[in-house]
C-alpha cells in the first residue's frame, strides 16, 4: 500500500538493524527484532536523547519491508504540525514505528487519536514499535488507557554506550562511509565529544564532508583542524 500521510517520511540513509551497535542494549535490539519477525505484537523503548532509538525504528521499518511487510515510520516531530485525523486508516500498515511518543503528551486530541489507532491496529493484527524519553507511565500522558496499552507489551530501557562502544561505533560507521578511523583517533573524538551515538554521528558527518573536500585522511591533526579542537 502507499501511505496517505502528506509527509516526506524518508528513512535516513545507513540506519539499519544490521549496523546498530547495541553495547549493553542487546536485549533491546532482540526485542525490536522480535516484533518484526517473531510473535511479539508490540514493544516500547525508552531512554535519553540521541541514544539510537530512531536508528532502531528506522532499522525495524527497513527489516519489515525486506520481509514484504507494509511498514511506516511516524516521527512525532513531523506529525505534530498536522491534525490528529492524519492517523486515520494508518492501521492498514502491518507495522507502525512511532518515534518520540512523549511529544504527544498533554495534547488530548493527539492522545485520543493515538489511542484509537492503537485499538484499530491491534484488532487488525498489526504490530507497533514506540520510542520515548520515559516509560509509558512516566511520559506525561493524560490518557491513562493509552499509557496502559503502550505498556501492554515488553518495555525496554536503553542504557548509554560505554566509551569502548562509542569508539567502536565511530570505526564501524566510518568504514561504511569509506573512512579509516584508527583506534587512537576514535578514542580522541569520543573523549572530547558529547557521549551519545547521535552526537558522534553528527560529528562523523562533518568529518566525512571535510575529509572529502580536503582529500585528507581522518587523523588527530585533521580532527583538530576540522572541529576546532
Amino acid at each position: 500500500m502507499s501511505a496517505q500521510l502528506p509527509l516526506a517520511l524518508q528513512l535516513r540513509e545507513g540506519n539499519d538493524l544490521s549496523n546498530f551497535l547495541p553495547g549493553p542494549n542487546g536485549a533491546v535490539l532482540a526485542g525490536v527484532r522480535e516484533v518484526v519477525l517473531g510473535d511479539d505484537r508490540q514493544a516500547f523503548v525508552w531512554g535519553g536523547a540521541q541514544q539510537g532509538k530512531s536508528h532502531l525504528l528506522e532499522g525495524a521499518v527497513r527489516l519489515a519491508q525486506r520481509q514484504g511487510l507494509d511498514a511506516c515510520l511516524l516521527p512525532a516531530s513531523e506529525l505534530l504540525p498536522l491534525v490528529p485525523a492524519v492517523l486515520e486508516s494508518m492501521e492498514q500498515f502491518d507495522l507502525l514505528a512511532l518515534d518520540d511518543c512523549q511529544r504527544f503528551a498533554g495534547d488530548a486530541a493527539w492522545e485520543e487519536a493515538l489511542f484509537h489507532l492503537y485499538n484499530r491496529l491491534m484488532a487488525r493484527g498489526g504490530r507497533l514499535l514506540v520510542t520515548a524519553d520515559a516509560s509509558p507511565t512516566a511520559a506525561g500522558l493524560l490518557l491513562p488507557d493509552l499509557a496502559t496499552r503502550l505498556a501492554a507489551g515488553p518495555v525496554y530501557r536503553m542504557s548509554p554506550l560505554v566509551d569502548e562502544d562509542l569508539q567502536a561505533l565511530l570505526q564501524v560507521r566510518g568504514r561504511a562511509r569509506g573512512l579509516r578511523i584508527e583506534q587512537d583517533v576514535a578514542h580522541y573524538i569520543a573523549m572530547r565529544s558529547e557521549r551519545s551515538p547521535g552526537a558522534l554521528m553528527a560529528l562523523l558527518d562533518r568529518l566525512d564532508r571535510m575529509a572529502l573536500a580536503q582529500q585528507r585522511s581522518v587523523t588527530i591533526p585533521f580532527v583538530k583542524d576540522a572541529l576546532g579542537w
